[in-house]
């Protein structure tokens, strides 16, 4: 699948040295948080789309290839700051993860992305809260959407 990305981008990404950074924004948001988290993956906050995202580090390990399962992305957060375990042990069900890629020349121009995700899981330690990150599950809907009943289509019967 081709990907519409900036020549600016395109470039940094195939020299050998560049001084362009891309950056990962990561938006975690749940309808008990007052405003979503926002991280980027940068030692200075950074402001894209008039959003400010918070410097924090964090990896993202990207799915893997296999066609008898739906990928999954597994996030890893440094725990560094205590209010993100108590935001995963306070909210009632699971959040969702935005993922979007930017450079850091260019904040405001999204490269690739957002994802969107559903955080099936988080586990944490001292040092780390690791999240497995899911697309939607589309491979178990039923198919069709719809069963043909007197229930749904009484005109039918």
């Amino acid at each position: 699948m081709s990907r519409s990305v900036s020549t600016a981008f395109k470039t940094a990404v195939y020299k050998q040295q560049t001084g362009e950074a891309p950056m990962f924004l990561l938006e975690i948001d749940h309808a008990d948080l007052a405003v979503p988290l926002r991280f980027v993956n940068n030692t200075e906050d950074v402001t894209s789309d008039s959003n400010v995202y918070t410097a924090f580090p964090f990896e993202i390990s990207l799915p893997s290839d296999r066609e008898d399962q739906l990928p999954t992305v597994v996030l890893a957060i440094d725990n560094i700051d205590r209010t993100l375990v108590e935001t995963i042990r306070n909210i009632s069900s699971p959040p969702t993860a935005s993922v979007s890629v930017i450079m850091a020349s260019d904040p405001d121009t999204i490269e690739a992305g957002p994802y969107e995700f559903t955080i099936k899981d988080a586990s944490y330690t001292a040092e780390v809260v690791t999240s497995t990150l899911a697309f939607e599950d589309i491979l178990n809907e039923a198919y069709p959407g719809d069963s043909f009943t007197p229930n749904h289509f009484v005109a039918l019967f």
